[in-house]
């Protein structure tokens, strides 16, 4: 698959992002954080380049969802800003960087509202509620909301991307959680990798509500970074390319069901919450009984913002809480998804709760704790990767940066 140089990313940028659109407009640029793969210090440098001098203001907002905000050294890091572009005079010494703030009421707004009819509509009758639609406030000081952020296999949406970065990006907890149930209910392998899906389409008619204009790059990258392309436009045509070309790029057609699969998550998951991702790429080629130990020597939480609900809670199959709902129904729905989609498909009858698949994790988290949240454990420390490799003939499947390309089943 063709990858591009630097030098042809910057000629995109002045051939495909007209300057002119943004002139004497207040830009808030909207990234993902630094738990998805992207060369964010080429992309904006050359964003930059392009619009800052038609533009009257540039700032950025770090599409958190609900992940840990992060330092502000940390983003001018990710988005390549040394101190002296910083510093006063240099190249970014204007730009503001901002955090999303999910849980802080006074940094929301409300533009509108999913009645129960469009919910109905759009999941197909799976639900049927009022949802209102959040979003970070800050919005209001912009004229253009411009989406920066790559393209992927999603577990709750099908494809990342597009206006997935405003819904759960920078939106409040509402919505957030009546989508990502809605993924649950239609499961990981029954979503991931497709591209029209009732969550995408809650997400699309959310973002119709947003006042401000809306633009997005949307790009597809390599587990090393580089490019394989770039879309502008709006939200919704350049995540349609993307997700086109990511659909190319990130699934791998396997032949065979693996027995074992060790799924090794790479140092940018440093918590179970992301973490998961090296479950839902690979579930879809796990064998039936078969074993997923995520492999995460260097992670040692479930969840900063969500461990304690997590741990109250435990990792449970789909039915498990829709047998139970009562019991459940209480609880954040975006964190009963997150159990679900970490579990994988399954069954619960009669009070026994049968999961098609064991998943183990291999990190710092205790064998107690792994226990109570109802996931197998193994010491990582006693496992060697290279013994996994090259066997696939034997059912043994290594992967040795999980959780970003989806490995489905040709049949």
């Amino acid at each position: 698959m063709h990858i591009l140089s630097e030098s042809q990313v910057r000629e995109w940028f002045a051939c495909q992002v007209p300057a002119n659109e943004f002139a004497n407009q207040r830009v808030l640029v909207i990234v993902p954080d630094s738990t998805r793969t992207a060369p964010l210090p080429l992309l904006f440098s050359a964003l930059h380049d392009r619009i800052s001098a038609a533009v009257k203001q540039v700032d950025v907002l770090v599409a958190l969802g609900t992940h840990p905000p992060m330092p502000e050294a940390a983003i001018a890091k990710m988005l390549g800003m040394n101190d002296a572009d910083r510093a006063a005079g240099g190249k970014y010494s204007t730009v503001g960087l901002f955090n999303h703030e999910w849980d802080n009421p006074a940094r929301l707004m409300t533009i509108g509202t999913l009645t129960r009819s469009d919910t109905e509509q759009i999941t197909d009758g799976r639900l049927s509620l009022d949802v209102p639609v959040q979003i970070n406030s800050r919005i209001a000081d912009y004229d253009t909301l411009l989406v920066l952020g790559p393209v992927f296999p999603h577990e709750v949406v099908g494809f990342s991307g597009g206006n997935k970065y405003f819904f759960p990006g920078i939106s409040g907890p509402e919505l957030l959680n009546f989508f990502h149930w809605l993924g649950a209910l239609i499961t990981n392998v029954g979503i991931i990798g497709v591209k029209g899906t009732p969550v995408r389409a809650v997400v699309d008619r959310a973002a119709m509500l947003i006042p401000n204009t809306r633009r997005a790059i949307t790009f597809v990258v390599a587990s090393d970074g580089n490019l394989h392309g770039l879309f502008f436009g709006t939200p919704e045509s350049a995540w349609d390319g993307a997700a086109d070309l990511s659909s190319q790029v990130h699934i791998k057609w396997m032949d065979r069901p693996f027995q074992t699969v060790l799924s090794c998550a790479p140092p940018m998951y440093d918590e179970l919450w992301v973490a998961g991702k090296c479950m839902y790429k690979l579930e879809p080629v796990v064998a039936d009984g078969g074993e997923l130990i995520i492999f995460a020597p260097h992670l040692s939480e479930i969840s900063v913002t969500h461990g304690r609900l997590i741990e109250e809670v435990g990792y449970h199959v789909r039915d498990y809480f829709t047998k139970q709902w009562d019991r459940f129904k209480q609880y954040p729905w975006g964190v009963l998804a997150h159990s679900t989609h970490v579990r994988g498909t399954g069954t619960f009858e009669n009070g026994v709760e049968t999961p098609r698949v064991r998943v183990t994790l291999a990190s710092q988290i205790p064998p107690d704790v792994c226990a109570r949240i109802n996931l197998g454990y193994r010491d990582p420390a006693t496992i060697n990767v290279e013994s996994f490799a090259s066997r696939e003939s034997e059912g043994v499947l290594l992967v040795r940066k999980a959780g970003e390309y989806l490995y489905r089943l040709k049949d």
